[in-house]
């Protein structure tokens, strides 16, 4: 039973301004800037007192002695920091830059940014869709795109030419094909109009796309620890594109306004400098090694799979038996190997479970096996799974090399030849733009249906959750294709047939407004409100 700690009236009425409850054993901390609450859980690992007691004994200023009102009183803000610098540096206690975050946003940002700014895992992320919104307009009379500051001004002329063209198309063909998809799938009297012009124009919208270039602005929004956002910024630091080296001086400079204490050693030579030397002298011995191999690839196979765990099955029920008993590893492992199949079966599907939906998720046995796979899709697909970080994932440069694809509609609509001129042109010009500025500034130029390569390693239990997601009939049809090829793998070529078939919400039908299922959903939701 838990006993509330006691308090005087003035300090009561000091804990109400920063703590959820004063005499429940959970509660929140509010209203306190990042470093205070960074300092004061730092501080909480080495006392004995509460936290409560804690902060009013040594993170609140008392004038003359007395706690009268609440302006009698002030967070201590310096010796906060003082506080946290001593543990942070002195000690190298890495995790207590853990204990404060902040939110930023990154306006503007072009698509190859984004995919920089996502690559760390432990942080939360939220990018702007292509799907719901139109690139048709024009700010301040230029479409919403990324001109590379490596560009010089000699080519500047020829770059907005290519890149407003590529607008110029979607802003035509997104339209086209609003049109074409309302005469081809005619409103139900049972939808509203919201319901029906939202699933429309996400179909649209999912076409459409593979004419923006990856020039294009995006806005991210990110919620990280100070941990977080030091790795984020050290490696932006050393990456070969103006505009990612620009963006992490940006995110310095504002995240130093709510957490600097979280964020001292990006810029210190012999800490931060030096780790960014040590990310950027790798990328340029790893550039220099590749160059003797060529970019042009002979496979073209859509999704492979690479590696599997021979005897998932076998270690998956190990683990699952291990947190049950008192047995060690070796010992259950020769009690498994001796098994029948059918007692196999009825344990593993003991532990799956009966599984309602598919947030219904095995245990963590399920990270015993992994799967790993090599993918070759269009970017616009690529942008959706790289959201996946609780795995092992690694991408190549967008290019031009690896051919595009020519979604089934532009056929439907006599846009064929129109599409492949794009990309052919574009293809060339991104040729062009390489061998004088680099393959990297060269990205750029690339339209979201051209395909790049990508490894994806995750355990099965990961397996569930983005197998599963990413097939839901509201998905976009390209990264539902690449999804529902790996469960197939999984199943027949891997040989995981329990496994591949309780993931029983992949879904491998086919649906014409994949949105419009989601978006009655949606307005039911609503109604209920």
């Amino acid at each position: 039973m838990y006993t509330p700690e006691s308090f005087s009236n003035p300090e009561r009425k000091v804990l109400e301004n920063y703590f959820t409850n004063i005499d429940q054993p959970v509660f929140v901390v509010m209203n306190l800037p990042e470093v205070v609450k960074g300092a004061l859980f730092a501080r909480y690992s080495r006392s004995s007192k509460s936290l409560r007691r804690l902060f009013l004994d040594e993170f609140v200023n008392i004038d003359n002695g007395t706690l009268k009102n609440n302006q009698d009183f002030l967070v201590d803000i310096t010796r906060a920091e003082k506080l946290y610098d001593r543990v942070f540096s002195e000690y190298g206690d890495d995790s207590v830059a853990q204990l404060g975050g902040a939110h930023i946003a990154c306006e503007n940002a072009s698509n190859i940014l984004t995919k920089v700014l996502e690559w760390g895992r432990l942080a939360s992320y939220l990018e702007q869709s292509t799907r719901y919104i139109f690139y048709d307009k024009k700010v301040n009379e230029h479409y919403r795109y990324v001109i590379p500051d490596e560009i010089s001004s000699y080519d500047l002329t020829k770059y907005k030419k290519n890149m407003d063209k590529l607008f110029d198309e979607y802003s035509l063909l997104v339209h086209k094909l609003v049109d074409f998809f309302k005469s081809k799938y005619p409103k139900s009297t049972d939808d509203s109009n919201f319901i029906y012009n939202s699933s429309i124009r996400a179909k649209a919208c999912d076409v459409a796309r593979g004419l923006l270039p990856a020039s294009t602005f995006s806005n991210v929004g990110i919620f990280a620890s100070g941990q977080a956002y030091e790795n984020m910024i050290m490696k932006m630091n050393s990456h070969p594109l103006a505009e990612v080296r620009s963006y992490s001086n940006l995110m310095l400079s504002e995240l130093r306004k709510v957490i600097p204490s979280f964020l001292k050693r990006v810029d210190l030579p012999d800490r931060g400098l030096l780790w960014s030397k040590y990310f950027s002298d790798i990328n340029q011995n790893m550039e220099k090694i590749v160059n003797d191999y060529g970019n042009n690839s002979s496979t073209n196979l859509e999704v492979d799979l690479i590696e599997w765990d021979q005897n998932a099955e076998d270690k998956i029920i190990v683990s699952a038996l291990y947190s049950y008993t008192n047995k060690s590893e070796r010992e259950l492992i020769k009690i498994v190997q001796k098994l029948s199949q059918k007692e196999k079966e009825r344990i593993l599907y003991k532990y799956i479970g009966d599984r309602n939906n598919r947030r219904h998720k095995p245990g963590r046995a399920m990270e015993r096996s992994y799967y790993r796979f090599d993918i070759l899709s269009d970017f616009g697909s690529f942008r959706d799974l790289q959201r996946h970080r609780m795995m092992t994932i690694d991408w190549q440069k967008l290019s031009t090399f690896n051919g595009f694809s020519t979604p089934q509609v532009i056929e439907e609509i006599n846009y064929q030849d129109t599409w492949e001129k794009i990309m052919i042109e574009i293809g060339e010009y991104f040729k062009t733009l390489g061998s004088k500025y680099g393959l990297h500034v060269a990205q750029y130029v690339v339209p979201f249906s051209y395909n790049i390569r990508y490894s994806m390693q995750f355990n099965v239990r990961e397996a569930y959750h983005l197998l599963e997601l990413r097939t839901a009939p509201q998905g976009h049809v390209d990264y539902r294709r690449v999804c529902q090829k790996m469960h197939e793998l999984i199943l027949n070529k891997a040989g995981h047939k329990i496994l591949a078939n309780s993931m029983k919400y992949v879904d491998h039908n086919t649906y014409d407004l994949e949105r419009i299922e989601a978006e009655r959903a949606a307005e039911k939701r609503r109604a209920k409100k």
